[in-house]
């Protein structure tokens, strides 16, 4: 790229979800103005203090919460947890773990095993037909 051209930026959103963190809770200079692709890739190679510390403790976004709860983000709007949660609160949803978490989590589990008996048999199908692979994007429905 020359020097004249200017660097492509992003929405402090897009950033946000490439650095995997809750933008409400990023300090105001990083919510308030574009970020560069040079820029991005800085902090994720040296991040600051307030980005460890968010990645750390939280609040996380809504796909982070669920991962960390080990449900969907469909799971987390079905129990209507809208807010952003914390490291603490999420240890304390899984240490006493309330009825829509033991629901969506093993709903979540048994979405997993149906996923992975579906590739299995896509699989052993491809092998016994000498087959190569479709290039696909796990749609969920068999072929």
């Amino acid at each position: 790229m020359s020097p004249d051209k200017k660097s492509q930026m992003m929405k402090p959103l897009t950033a946000a979800n490439k650095l995997g963190i809750y933008l409400p809770a990023a300090p105001a200079q990083f919510r308030d103005s574009p970020i560069s692709f040079a820029e991005l890739e800085r902090l994720r190679a040296d991040p600051p203090e307030w980005l460890t510390e968010l990645r750390r403790t939280g609040p996380f976004p809504r796909d982070i919460t669920a991962r960390k709860l080990g449900v969907s983000n469909s799971g987390l709007a079905r129990a209507e947890v809208s807010d952003a949660l914390t490291t603490d609160e999420i240890a304390a949803l899984l240490a006493d773990p309330p009825e829509w978490l033991v629901r969506e989590r093993e709903n979540y589990a048994q979405v997993q095993r149906e996923n992975e008996r579906i590739a299995t048999k896509r699989a052993e199908h491809r092998a016994a037909t000498n087959r190569p692979a479709k290039n696909r994007f796990g749609t969920g429905r068999e072929s």
